[in-house]
């Protein structure tokens, strides 16, 4: 059948399985969108405040969902301002792909209005990009962009068309997904040396990254690691993989984990790390990273094995196949000491409370736990309030927590809980995010009220950039430089403006009642809550510095 470039565009998300796509329209992408126009009664269109809220919603929409985020721009500008969003999901192996519209191709290299080599700008941060300028490679290049975002391991693919190609024709057939890449082969050898350290281990830690998430094997993880009695830390993208009440779960680990993580992964003899990076926050002294331990790395990725952090055993592939594999092998293990021990760090840690504020972050954080059930998904921004979601939230389910873990994007958080609503309409939303992050992107605001989505945006407002001004404050005697912005925006004012609903909290009771009439509320709802800027993230342990250099008071 005789088809357009934009229906071919459309055709094969249909032939993926793509229901909803995010994005903003403009001169070259004009064919495009007209054909969304004719397609919206199978391809739900969301419309964004930015562009880069586009790319954010598809990615928190992919988090949420596992499917592949879609994002759709236009030409110059409308492409540029999805680079950080792209970023944030190649940073964290996040399947997106991202459409853009380009000047026709006559006009390629002519410093045309709004051109722009958007393949060459984005190709440090795709897993590949495609430039298409004739008809007949459109679709081979749609069809192998999600391919290539969702083999091994995951990330976003851009696909640029120029605005000939949209309206030229070409014969079309629907055909099938291609199938993904063959995964890594896994040496028999590898696993089995690996299942003779756990078998021998007597102070075991796993390290839980994302590509547990990824691989979709947490319940085989949890049945290793109550096989083998391995208590559990965990990285920002794999908060939930091992449930909140579990003995065997130590907490976040790294510059902001918990004391009982940190210490068991420097006393253990045995460091298992399931798709994970040693990622700087993690190993903040590399060579000093589980001196005494026996260190394993299963991951997909083998440009990630010795990167960071040398290994003695490591195995190359998907996770949920090494597990199958090994967990036969594995014995039953009781270390009842080194389980004491750890549970024991866990049991001396303390909360620190500012003492000149009447409602803390963790009391916030906590009466939301309370009053919400365990399928509610969390989406956080960057900063304070990000480390306190993390450390603080009862996490027991993966895929419910979302947020910027490699690229730290402020600004992240509104346009991902829009496209974690989007892809999960029954489950709640809840916005985490601080004064300093919402600034950058309260924007979509506007979204959420055009779609009247039930995202409850907590603002934790101490009125300072209060990450960086912590830094300032422990390491920078005090020389608060620019992280004192002093701004005037009343969030409540503004919430209303947009045409959502908007609560200020000043105490615990205060923050129940706004939470309560939030949670009844079937549109966008903001709660301003008032913190004390002298709050701290703690534990802390400077970058480059050891867990003896932690900091707790």
């Amino acid at each position: 059948m005789k088809m357009t470039g934009s229906q071919v565009v459309a055709e094969v998300l249909l032939d993926h399985g793509v229901d909803t796509v995010f994005g903003y329209p403009g001169g070259t992408a004009l064919n495009i969108y007209d054909e969304l126009y004719k397609y919206s009664d199978r391809i739900k269109h969301v419309l964004t405040a930015h562009e880069q809220g586009a790319a954010h919603a598809a990615d928190g929409y992919a988090r949420a969902t596992g499917k592949t985020g879609v994002v759709f721009s236009t030409s110059g500008p409308g492409a540029t301002n999805l680079v950080t969003g792209i970023a944030t999901a190649f940073m964290d192996s996040i399947p997106m792909v991202a459409i853009t519209a380009n000047v026709p191709d006559s006009l390629i290299g002519r410093d045309t209005f709004q051109e722009i080599c958007i393949t060459g700008v984005t190709l440090p941060i795709t897993k590949h990009n495609y430039f298409v300028n004739r008809i007949e490679d459109l679709e081979p290049a749609l069809r192998e962009a999600f391919k290539i975002a969702n083999s091994g391991r995951k990330g976003p693919v851009l696909v640029d068309i120029t605005k000939d190609v949209t309206s030229a024709s070409i014969e079309y057939t629907s055909k099938p997904p291609l199938e993904l890449k063959p995964r890594p082969v896994m040496e028999r050898d590898d696993i089995a040396a690996i299942v003779k350290l756990i078998n021998a281990a007597e102070k075991p830690v796993a390290y839980i990254g994302g590509g547990v998430v990824a691989s979709d094997s947490c319940k085989e993880l949890t049945a290793l690691l109550e096989k083998a009695d391995i208590p559990a830390t965990y990285t920002l993208m794999a908060a939930g993989v091992v449930g909140y009440d579990s003995d065997l779960n130590l907490g976040l680990i790294g510059m902001h984990g918990s004391v009982a993580a940190n210490r068991a992964i420097d006393q253990a003899d045995l460091v298992i790390a399931f798709g994970a990076r040693f990622s700087d926050r993690v190993a903040l002294n590399p060579d000093k990273f589980a001196k005494r331990a026996k260190i394993v790395q299963i991951d997909i990725d083998r440009s990630e094995i010795n990167k960071n952090v040398m290994v003695d055993k490591c195995c190359v592939g998907d996770i949920k196949e090494f597990i199958t594999r090994a967990l036969p092998y594995i014995e039953e293990q009781n270390h009842t000491e080194w389980h004491e021990r750890v549970v024991g760090w866990k049991k001396k840690e303390r909360i620190v409370k500012s003492p000149d504020c009447k409602l803390h972050p963790q009391e916030v954080l906590s009466t939301i736990c309370d009053m919400t059930d365990e399928d509610t998904i969390y989406v956080t921004d960057v900063g304070q309030h990000q480390m306190w979601a993390a450390q603080y939230l009862k996490h027991n389910k993966a895929k419910k927590f979302i947020t910027s873990g490699g690229l730290g994007t402020m600004g992240f958080g509104y346009g991902a809980a829009i496209g974690a609503q989007m892809g999960c309409p029954k489950d709640r939303v809840i916005h985490i995010t601080g004064d300093g992050s919402f600034h950058m992107n309260l924007n979509e605001a506007c979204t959420a009220v055009s779609e009247n989505l039930p995202v409850i945006t907590v603002i934790m407002n101490n009125r300072v950039l209060g990450m960086v001004y912590q830094w300032q404050t422990i390491f920078y005697e005090n020389r608060y430089s620019n992280t004192t912005p002093e701004r005037k925006t009343d969030f409540v004012k503004l919430a209303e403006a947009f045409g959502a609903k908007g609560y200020r909290a000043e105490t615990v009771e205060q923050f129940e009642a706004a939470m309560e009439k939030a949670l009844q509320s079937d549109g966008p709802v903001w709660i301003d809550c008032l913190i004390s800027r002298e709050e701290r993230v703690l534990p802390m342990i400077p970058g480059g510095k050891t867990v003896e250099d932690m900091i707790i008071d």
